[in-house]
């Protein structure tokens, strides 16, 4: 602990502004001392008077509110705070969480820098332990408010003091303390047990549903069936039945479960890919940090490797983690040495060389000097739960939801309450949401059969992740038919974005959720193959829907053709559009790739308009695809064009969808 000089206060300026609202403290001017334990926390600190209350309607101590170092003490201790706007006020409120009855004088400070008295407390303290303090005035000050003082005497009430906000109206409403609830919550919300299937008299927590909605996983604690004879944490899982109820539980086995603690805390969306709880060591021992295992073809798992993350030095004795579903982005909660107060949440991006970058702090919006847990990033890349002690709630955790903005990491919304039908007066957590969005799991002791059970919830629309589309399929060959492994990439038209997986060389099956309202281009790739595309366009859809998509791929030999399913250009002229770059630049990748390759490319059309109009058209098209390979490095003598207009369809013309498939551009392999 270390103690902090007087410091001086200094001129603020401000604009002038009236609002009937609340404005909380937004500035520190000064203060007398401040708790804290090490020059990197923020726990404690004066800054955490500013903002509304992180814990008010609540009482009790709070890491997110302003505790001078004394207690028990006849030294007074102060904070002066200014405020966003200079103002007369009718109200000022306090927020004394923890040591109610300690304040004794407030002051204000006008315009000119003059202190004028608004409260001496001269009565003695009640028995709460906090509450929300209320200087009403029968009018507006006669004087413009910059700053408010604050005086405690930590001798007036045993023990510590904590003041979580400081706050001024104009208005004679009383200013309250209120949970940010997200709206339109139904009054009452079921929680349903997940019965003995999966629950037992032990304690069962984690809870991670499979984005298909088919697998829940989760941790067992003390069960018998545990391996190790502490009976220590062990993953099992349990799948959905035909009639909607859940089957027995079994264990995931070793080598992921072992005589430590295990727990699975993301699941990829075609479940081949499981993120764990700590590194696995080859001598059976374990440390902190996250390790992945993938399925094996005989449903096994592989020996979990560590993730590498550069920089990971977690202070703390747990962390979670949580997977996007591109599996490119890695959720975080740990304590590192840049953080807000204990555990915060954090994203590490996947690199070019499997290796994971420094974790990025999320930042102020979500982060607090209290403890946040259990990050679950839904399958809209959006949509981010979380546990947080830092914001206002009914328990000892709450979970919470946030919306990212405009594809920032460190912007976010203001974290919303799921409400106290879902939260309860303890601690919650382990919001898994599938991408259907109908069902909630949460592990929770409230009508448990055991210790902790797992529980199921219908979702209320207001808090659903934005729906998603489940998209399936298989990769085959061309020439034999049989499935093979390859990367599949889908791409927005309009933006970079993009998923990748790589797929199970046995079965060549994929799976992958896409957001929906956006267009994209699904591309196979694999080595000896062209690569292929094909345009999905999901802007007109507003649900979850599932969607099966197989890829055929053509070998790299000569006489091999295929179609350019995402080459496209204004309509009636051969300007190509921008969306067309993705695949064309992937074509002129192999072509240097295979520097000997010659091809041929053809124009077709459908049998709308002039005939002579089309067949021109047609040359003038498969010209520009030319010129831009050109324009990517290309030899002009590798590119052979030709076009036939109308005269060689493959559908009839008698509807939109058939000439649709008439007007295209076929690529030939001519030399190999």
């Amino acid at each position: 602990m270390k103690r902090l000089t007087l410091l001086i206060f200094f001129l603020l300026n401000a604009t002038i502004g009236f609002s009937q609202r609340t404005h909380w403290a937004s500035r520190i001017v000064g203060f007398s001392s401040e708790y804290y334990d090490t020059e990197t926390t923020k726990e404690n600190r004066a800054i955490q008077i500013l903002g509304k209350p992180n814990k008010l309607p609540q009482v009790g101590p709070s890491k997110c509110a302003w505790q001078p170092l004394t207690q028990d003490n006849t030294t007074e201790e102060f904070i002066i705070v200014a405020f966003d706007t200079i103002m007369p006020i009718k109200q000022v409120a306090i927020a004394e969480n923890f040591g109610q009855g300690s304040i004794v004088k407030i002051e204000a400070f006008d315009e000119k820098d003059n202190i004028r008295p608004l409260f001496y407390n001269k009565t003695a303290p009640t028995n709460l332990i906090g509450k929300m303090l209320q200087l009403i005035f029968p009018q507006l000050t006669t004087f413009k408010v910059k700053a408010i003082k604050l005086v405690i005497n930590s001798s007036k009430v045993k023990g510590w003091n904590q003041i979580d906000a400081i706050g001024i109206s104009q208005s004679d409403r009383p200013i309250q303390a209120e949970i940010n609830i997200a709206t339109n919550l139904p009054p009452v919300i079921t929680k349903e047990n997940l019965g003995r299937n999966v629950n037992s008299e032990f304690a069962e927590i984690t809870p991670v549903i499979s984005p298909d909605g088919k697998t829940l996983y989760f941790t067992r604690e003390g069960h018998p069936e545990n391996i190790g004879k502490d009976k220590l944490q062990d993953a099992w899982y349990s799948e959905i039945l035909p009639d909607k109820t859940w089957g027995k539980a079994k264990s995931v086995g070793s080598p992921i479960n072992n005589r430590h603690n295990n727990a699975i805390c993301s699941i990829s969306p075609d479940q081949k890919t499981a993120i764990l709880n700590n590194i696995y060591l080859s001598d059976s021992s374990m440390e902190k940090g996250v390790s992945v295992a993938s399925r094996l073809k005989n449903n096994t798992w592989s020996f979990p490797k560590p993730l590498k993350i550069k920089g990971f030095q977690n202070k703390s004795n747990f962390a979670e983690f949580s997977l996007s579903p591109d599996g490119r982005t890695l959720f975080i909660t740990a304590h590192f040495k840049e953080t807000f107060g204990g555990k915060d949440l954090y994203v590490s991006f996947l690199q070019k060389d499997n290796s994971w970058s420094e974790p990025q702090n999320l930042g102020p919006k979500i982060n607090t000097a209290e403890d946040e847990s259990c990050p679950f990033f839904a399958t809209d890349g959006e949509t981010l739960y979380f546990t947080s002690k830092g914001f206002s709630g009914f328990g000892d955790g709450d979970i919470f939801m946030t919306k990212r903005i405009n594809k920032s990491w460190t912007n976010w919304a203001e974290p919303k309450n799921l409400g106290d039908q879902i939260n309860s007066d303890r601690w919650d957590g382990y919001f898994s949401i599938p991408a259907d969005g109908s069902f909630a799991y949460l592990s929770s002791k409230e009508k448990a059969i055991g210790e902790e059970d797992i529980f199921r919830l219908s979702v209320p629309e207001s808090i659903k992740p934005n729906p998603v589309v489940q998209l399936t399929g298989g990769v085959f060959n061309g020439t034999t038919k049989k499935p093979i492994a390859a990367k599949i990439m889908a791409q927005g038209l309009e933006e970079s974005d993009t998923i990748c997986v790589i797929f199970d060389p046995l079965t060549g099956d994929y799976k992958m959720m896409l957001p929906t309202k956006k267009a994209y281009s699904l591309t196979a790739s694999q080595k000896g193959f062209l690569p292929v595309s094909e345009p999905l366009d999901l802007s007109e859809e507003k649900d979850y829907k599932e969607i099966k998509k197989n890829f055929t791929m053509i070998p790299i030999e000569a006489g091999q053709k295929m179609t350019l399913n995402s080459v496209f250009f204004e309509q009636s002229k051969y300007d190509l559009l921008p969306t067309s770059s993705q695949e064309l630049n992937r074509i002129a990748t192999v072509m240097k790739e295979y520097s000997k390759m010659e091809i041929l490319l053809e124009g077709h059309t459908d049998n709308q308009g002039d005939w002579n109009a089309n067949l021109e058209l047609s040359k003038n098209r498969v010209d520009a695809v030319r010129k831009y390979l050109i324009a990517k490095g290309i030899d002009p003598k590798r590119v052979q064009i030709q076009g036939w207009g109308s005269t060689r369809p493959i559908a009839n013309n008698q509807s939109e969808e058939k000439r649709k498939l008439n007007r295209r551009v076929e690529f030939t392999i001519v030399k190999n």
